[in-house]
C-alpha cells in the first residue's frame, strides 16, 4: 500500500460509528419496550414469586447495559485498531522512502561513470566487441510542486526497478537528479533495445506511485558511434549546468 486513502478511511470510520449508534439506539428501544411491560407484572400484580421476577427484571435491565456498553468498547477497540495499523503502515512507507534515498545517495554519481565508460569503450575497441549505453530521463507529470523528498523516492524506487533487470558485468550511475545511465559491456542494438523494454515494464509501479515517465534511448559502439568522445558528447548533451546540479544533489556529512 504505497499511499493512503485517509479521506477514504475517515469516510468508512464515520459510517461504522454511526452504525454503532444506530445498533445502541435500537437496543436500548426494544430494551425499554420490553421492560415497561415487564414492569406492571414484576412490581404492580406480580404472579408467583415477586422476588424472582424483580431478580429477573434487573437482570434483564443489566445484560442491556452490558450489552450497549460492548458496543461502545467494540467501537473505541477498532478505532484503536486502525490508528495502530495506519501508523504503522505510514512508518513502513517512510522507511521505504528513506531506503531509496539512502540507495540513491549511495549511487556511484559521474566521476565513477566517466572511468568506466573509458574502460568499457578501449575494450570493446581492442577486443572488437559490442558497447551499449542507455539513457535514462525520468520526467514528472505532476509538475514542479513535488518536495525533494518525495523526488528523491520516486527516483530512488527507478533505481532499484532498474538494478533488477541488470546483469553481473552491466552497470547503473546517476548522473543528474533526473538521469540515470546504464553501462552494458558486449550488448548490440536489438538486445540495448530489448533491456529498455524491460525496464520500462519495470517501471511501470514508479510511474503510477510517483506519477514520473521516463524517457529510455540506447547508443551502441559501433552502430551509433565510432568514437568514446561521441558517447561523451551524448551523455553531456543531457547533463544539467554544474551548478543546478550542485544545489539539488545534497552533500554527505562526514
Amino acid at each position: 500500500m504505497g499511499t493512503l486513502n485517509r479521506p477514504e478511511l475517515d469516510r468508512l470510520e464515520r459510517r461504522e460509528l454511526q452504525l454503532t449508534i444506530l445498533s445502541i439506539v435500537f437496543v436500548l428501544i426494544l430494551a425499554s419496550g420490553l421492560a415497561m411491560f415487564m414492569y406492571p407484572l414484576v412490581f404492580l400484580h406480580p404472579i408467583g414469586n415477586k422476588w424472582t421476577l424483580r431478580v429477573a427484571f434487573f437482570g434483564f435491565c443489566a445484560l442491556t447495559l452490558l450489552f450497549v456498553g460492548y458496543l461502545l468498547e467494540r467501537q473505541r477497540t477498532v478505532r484503536q485498531l486502525k490508528q495502530q495499523l495506519l501508523a504503522e503502515l505510514e512508518r513502513n512507507v517512510t522507511l521505504q522512502q528513506q531506503a531509496s534515498v539512502d540507495l540513491l545517495q549511495s549511487m556511484p554519481d559521474q566521476n565513477y561513470f566517466w572511468d568506466r565508460l573509458t574502460m568499457e569503450f578501449r575494450r570493446a575497441m581492442s577486443m572488437q566487441k559490442t558497447l551499449s549505453l542507455l539513457l535514462v530521463k525520468a520526467k514528472s507529470t505532476s509538475g514542479p510542486g513535488k518536495k525533494d523528498e518525495a523526488n528523491s523516492a520516486a527516483w530512488g524506487d527507478a533505481a532499484k526497478a532498474m538494478a533488477r533487470k541488470l546483469r553481473p558485468t552491466d552497470s547503473i550511475y546517476r548522473l543528474a537528479p533526473d538521469l540515470f545511465a546504464l553501462v552494458l559491456p558486449e550488448t548490440d542494438v536489438l538486445n540495448a533495445k530489448r533491456i529498455a523494454v524491460r525496464l520500462q515494464e519495470e517501471l511501470q509501479d514508479v510511474r503510477a506511485k510517483h506519477g514520473k515517465t521516463f524517457d529510455i534511448t540506447a547508443h551502441n559502439y559501433p552502430e551509433h558511434v565510432s568514437s568514446e568522445h561521441e558517447l561523451e558528447d551524448i551523455v553531456k548533451s543531457l547533463l544539467p549546468e554544474q551548478e543546478e546540479w550542485n544545489a539539488q544533489v545534497p552533500v554527505n556529512s562526514k
